[in-house]
């Protein structure tokens, strides 16, 4: 008897990433010129309550609107050079050492392992390729005449997440039902669904209550370990692409934590 693939879906911040990279691009953007003190405090205020709380739809669509208005005009080379020269100093530790663990055990067992995130590739196909993934999903903006235009290509986000999961199963004939899913949110309680094995990561409140009334196994994952001691080293250019990812990051934290405080 033949069997099709299978693969693990993974999300990729706060489950496979030990903290947000709000904090790592804020403080070398405002130094850069591209945002303002007041946005890195902003962002340092909003970076707690998003790890404590986590965001609702609503909010993030607010933030991805947001988002698009903070980069938009932004030089793409301006951006790399300041994320390259200083990127490899502000995101220790960043990956869940079980995190890393658990994706070595899928593909020991014969497993794709996909990484679906709502951060731009620029940050997601870089850690994807150090953490070995065989694929990612992410999302992808938009650049004309090597700046940032503000519009977003496409929105690896909620619903979307599970369309891509089932586009991919489509194309490389993955059996969904033999599938594994990790996550931390309820807004990707979508993508937890297409998969016969549903896992919640450090999940948020809302996604803790639907874990539980379905029986999908809870997983706490409390080892954050230097990237460098857990994976091969990584070029100074490769770190540069990650700049994007976090203009995801630092736009959707100084919208929350503008919201908050006003709503205060």
């Amino acid at each position: 008897m033949s069997y099709r693939p299978t693969a693990a879906f993974f999300d990729l911040d706060k489950t496979i990433i030990a903290k947000s990279s709000t904090l790592a691009f804020s403080k070398p953007f405002q130094a850069g010129g591209l945002i303002s003190r007041r946005a890195v405090l902003r962002s340092a205020y909003a970076q707690f309550v998003y790890l404590v709380g986590g965001a609702d739809h609503d909010q993030m669509e607010k933030m991805r609107q947001f988002m698009s208005q903070l980069c938009a005009g932004w030089d793409v080379a301006t951006v790399r050079e300041i994320v390259a020269d200083t990127l490899h100093n502000i995101v220790d530790p960043l990956v869940y050492d079980e995190a890393v663990c658990l994706i070595d055990e899928h593909h020991l067992a014969g497993r794709d392992v996909v990484i679906v995130s709502t951060s731009g590739s620029e940050v997601v196909e870089p850690i994807g390729a150090m953490l070995g993934a065989d694929r990612v999903v992410a999302t992808r903006m938009e650049v004309v005449d090597g700046k940032y235009t503000g519009e977003i290509d496409y929105y690896a986000y909620a619903e979307n997440k599970a369309t891509a999961i089932e586009e991919l199963a489509a194309t490389h004939g993955y059996d969904l039902d033999r599938c594994y899913a990790y996550s931390d949110s309820i807004t990707d309680v979508h993508m937890l669904e297409v998969v016969g094995h549903p896992h919640a990561v450090n999940p948020d409140k809302e996604l803790r209550r639907v874990a539980a009334e379905r029986g999908w196994p809870i997983l706490v994952f409390t080892r954050p370990v230097t990237l460098r001691s857990r994976l091969a080293p990584v070029a100074k250019p490769t770190l540069a692409a990650l700049a994007v990812g976090g203009i995801v990051a630092v736009g959707s934290a100084i919208y929350l934590g503008s919201r908050r405080r006003r709503s205060a």
